[in-house]
């Protein structure tokens, strides 16, 4: 029988969701625990009871290691995590932030975003999925696809973070089609996979004309019939291809790899290989937990060192 009581707890705190990974001895899964406790529900003096509704059940006497990442290190967070400076390692245990918790079962570390002077840019919870990447693939060099509401670009060498880009297409794409005119077009669940190809070639040949492509959608919605499923596959099409466009000195002759949840990486992938560039994909999921895991062992490896 597993036994009940953590030997450490892997969460990850985003805006909107809550999930925590506890595990036993022998680093055996007993309980994945997610609520809607996300950071923008909380106040900073709510994040501890709300880690201790989740977690109490599995608390011992002792001490137990808490790793989280996410958006809990926020200035709106529980406490703020100071950005870590590229280049540099992904989501160290020794940069992490320690929260002195009232509760003294409670050991709770902060793993810290990545920030960039120039061009200015920041991530926060990526940098720990690059780091579960880079754990599994300890030799990789070339460039990192994280697709999602703020897609990050990551060139990496030597097992750090050089330099990095984030482009708005996710949430461009959902306020164009829940709050533009658009919104009229592109309602269906439908998909166009030759229509969402040929607008990743317009959008990343001929990027100037974005705008203008975008209205023909509700054009050709009224003039010509064009299908829901047509219009919201050329609609992602052209943002992604715009996004192509403006990152081609990243993925150009690169290893690349895509960190995502398994529907919008493929999109990513197939619009890369439209530009002979094949990429090879990794469970965004899995690689948070593999990246907390790697704090986590960080952090008992210099426990035994000392």
């Amino acid at each position: 029988m597993v036994s009940q009581t953590a030997e450490w707890v892997a969460v990850d705190w985003g805006t909107s969701n809550f999930r925590a990974w506890v595990f036993g001895k022998g680093d055996q899964l007993i309980k994945l625990v997610t609520s809607d406790k996300g950071m923008g529900s909380l106040e900073p003096s709510e994040f501890e009871p709300a880690l201790l509704e989740a977690i109490s059940p599995f608390l011992g006497d002792d001490k137990t290691p808490v790793i989280c990442c996410g958006m809990v290190g926020a200035k709106q967070g529980w406490q703020e995590a100071p950005y870590a400076q590229a280049p540099c390692q992904p989501a160290s245990v020794e940069t992490a932030l320690r929260i002195a918790a009232k509760d003294a079962r409670l050991d709770v570390y902060v793993l810290p975003g990545v920030s960039q002077d120039s061009p200015a840019d920041v991530m926060r919870g990526e940098e720990t999925q690059i780091a579960g990447f880079l754990a599994e693939n300890p030799r990789f060099d070339g460039v990192l696809c994280l697709p999602g509401t703020h897609t990050k670009w990551v060139q990496i060498s030597a097992g750090e973070i050089v330099s990095f880009r984030t482009f708005m297409t996710g949430e461009m794409f959902a306020l164009m089609s829940k709050q533009s005119v658009l919104r009229h077009s592109v309602q269906t669940d439908d998909w166009d996979d030759i229509a969402f190809e040929n607008a990743i070639s317009d959008g990343l040949s001929k990027p100037q004309m974005l705008a203008a492509r975008l209205f023909g959608l509700r054009a050709e919605g009224l003039l010509k019939d064009l299908r829901p499923a047509s219009a919201k596959a050329r609609l992602s099409g052209l943002l992604i291809g715009l996004e192509l466009a403006g990152t081609r000195a990243y993925w150009l002759g690169q290893n690349i790899a895509i960190i995502g949840a398994p529907n919008l990486s493929a999109l990513y992938a197939s619009a890369l290989r439209l530009q002979d560039a094949p990429a090879e994909l990794a469970s965004g999921d899995r690689m948070t937990l593999s990246g907390l895991r790697s704090a986590y062992n960080q952090l008992i490896g210099n426990s035994n060192d000392s």
